[in-house]
């Protein structure tokens, strides 16, 4: 069944009433394959500020970051790490930090205790088995306490320059939308989409397609009509596909930004789309 998006632009040409493809059943694995490499280059296109939105400096910094950011905005997050940071400079620190004051210290960010428990048993095995510097394989990361496989791709792909796909919640309802993979287990969905998109790319699209589910492909309202993705995303309609209330859909500072590139009107977005805090 073709629908027919909203105007977006891509390589610097306007597409207007572009209509979708069939079904994506039919498409073919090359097909599949093509369609989401062209789909990367778009999201480098729409989000060329996309980047780690943790604020760290060094691996051990992002380790405990991203340990906190479980069930946590990246803003609160970055509330809450300078003071801990300066605190608990190293693993050894965190392997001796007393469990009330870190307690305290990390309490904003949910559920603390366990949190804490991590970060000190985290702080342990790199002192014990790392000389408390934080390595750099996945295979020995993932061994560590409170390192699941996203966060040691995280850790991977942004401290050590080693490309990793993350597949947190938006990247997972995101490749779903897309048909690029009917995978449901996060490492299938990595490995599925590791084989569509080349290896040097794996870091910045995981950056890319998070920075499109928080601020334009949102969970429970995407914005259709205002995506530069539209005229290859088979999902197209989930979301109001009108423009006007796709645009007050679109959040982050480069809102009127992501309205223009979809060929929208930037007027339509709301000024406090731009101050919004993204999901």
């Amino acid at each position: 069944m073709a629908v027919r998006p909203a105007a977006a632009v891509t390589a610097g040409r306007r597409l207007t009433d572009v209509t979708l493809s069939p079904a994506r059943t039919a498409e073919t694995a090359l097909g599949r394959k093509r369609r989401a490499r062209r789909m990367a280059r778009l999201l480098a296109e729409t989000h060329p500020d996309a980047h780690c939105e943790l604020d760290h400096d060094g691996p051990l910094q992002l380790a405990v970051a991203t340990i906190l950011s479980a069930q946590c905005t990246d803003k609160r997050v970055n509330e809450v790490t300078p003071k801990l940071f300066v605190r608990y400079p190293s693993a050894a620190d965190y392997a001796a930090a007393d469990r009330s004051e870190l307690e305290e210290l990390i309490r904003p960010t949910g559920f603390f205790r366990n949190k804490t428990d991590s970060l000190i048993k985290l702080g342990q095995g790199l002192v014990e088995r790392h000389d408390g510097e934080v390595p750099g394989r996945l295979v020995d990361l993932v061994k560590l306490p409170g390192i699941g496989r996203k966060t040691a791709n995280v850790i991977l792909g942004n401290a050590f320059d080693v490309p990793g796909i993350t597949v947190d919640t938006h990247f997972q309802r995101l490749v779903a939308r897309w048909a690029w993979t009917t995978e449901t287990d996060p490492v299938k969905i990595e490995h599925a989409v590791g084989a569509l998109i080349e290896r040097r790319e794996w870091t910045m699209l995981s950056h890319r397609v998070i920075f499109h589910g928080r601020r334009v492909c949102h969970a429970r309202k995407p914005a259709c009509g205002a995506c530069t993705l539209a005229p290859m995303c088979p999902s197209y309609g989930t979301g109001p596909t009108e423009a006007a209330p796709a645009a007050k859909l679109l959040k982050g500072p480069r809102a009127r930004e992501l309205a223009i590139q979809a060929g929208v009107d930037p007027d339509l977005v709301p000024a406090k789309a731009a101050v919004a805090e993204v999901p």
